[in-house]
């Protein structure tokens, strides 16, 4: 699916990237880790097409990046800060993505105001956006999409997390107003919008409160088995042992280890992904025996 060969990127005198080779499977979840500095961001915003690297090729499910701009209508993106115009309400901001995506794509809703705001219940009042993600109630609420949920190419929204994270309630407030939970909550309702192929998660759990963080992993674990191609990046390690398949460690700019999570548990023999981390890096830091004698 992600195809990356030799990237280079220095920001001065700093070598963010040094020749990173690397491939992301097609529906699994890989976990990008590594130390702050280690070119974690780098790496994904080059991905993202919002960092030129100096040299080096990367490719989206053939599409090379910086060559062609389409390949950036298969991906979501959840920042790890949700940066949004304050002034805007949930909806216009929900909206406003919606808008920009038509426009980039030519898809889309042609009355995105109806489908967010939901028809008129029998009180005359709106209903909200959760009238948008699908009449099938007993599926939202088991964590499963409604079968009406499709990936296709004719503008659908998934607003399966607005109705599980309970945002109508939200809906008319300016985003200068909102809990930082609520904007991480915004922030994943806009990644999943337009079920993309390919999905980039910086901290996604970051301030959430405990039932909406299990929501958050129900609904990446459920993406990941209908073949979506998520990259997670997370310092919370018992979150990555739940949800991803692989990890590639960076340090310093370059790849230091890739594994499956199962293979470094049981070469550590380690009970925690945590541990087994700390395990590899110790011993690929010990000095063999014998090196650094007098000469």
């Amino acid at each position: 699916m992600i195809q990356i060969r030799d990237l280079n990127k220095k920001y001065g005198t700093l070598q963010a990237l040094s020749s990173v080779d690397m491939e992301i499977e097609p529906g699994r979840i890989t976990a990008v880790l590594g130390p702050n500095g280690a070119g974690k961001t780098t790496l994904i915003k080059s991905i993202l097409g919002l960092v030129k690297p100096d040299s080096g090729t990367i490719t989206v499910d053939g599409i090379r990046v910086n060559g062609e701009s389409r390949y950036r209508e298969m991906i979501g993106y959840m920042p790890q800060l949700a940066r949004y115009p304050e002034n805007l309400t949930v909806t216009e901001i929900v909206e406003m993505i919606r808008d920009i995506r038509k426009s980039a794509t030519g898809t889309g809703s042609s009355s995105s105001r109806d489908e967010m705001t939901g028809p008129a219940d029998e009180s005359g009042t709106k209903s909200g956006l959760s009238q948008a993600a699908g009449s099938d109630d007993m599926s939202v609420r088991n964590g499963k999409a409604p079968s009406t949920q499709k990936r296709d190419a004719h503008g659908e929204t998934d607003l399966e997390l607005w109705q599980r994270f309970g945002l109508d309630s939200e809906k008319d407030k300016p985003f200068r107003t909102l809990s930082g939970g609520n904007r991480q909550k915004v922030s994943a309702v806009l990644a999943f919008l337009f079920r993309p192929k390919v999905l980039f998660l910086d901290e996604p759990t970051s301030g959430l409160d405990p039932v909406s963080s299990s929501i958050l992993k129900d609904k990446i674990l459920a993406e990941r088995d209908r073949g979506t191609t998520i990259i997670l990046t997370s310092h919370i390690m018992s979150e990555v042992q739940e949800l991803a398949y692989q990890v590639v460690y960076l340090l310093e700019g370059k790849i230091y280890f890739e594994h499956s999570v199962g293979g470094l548990l049981d070469e550590t023999g380690q009970p925690t992904l945590e541990r087994a981390i700390a395990v590899t890096l110790d011993r690929r830091l010990e000095v063999p025996a014998g090196a650094g004698g007098a000469s």
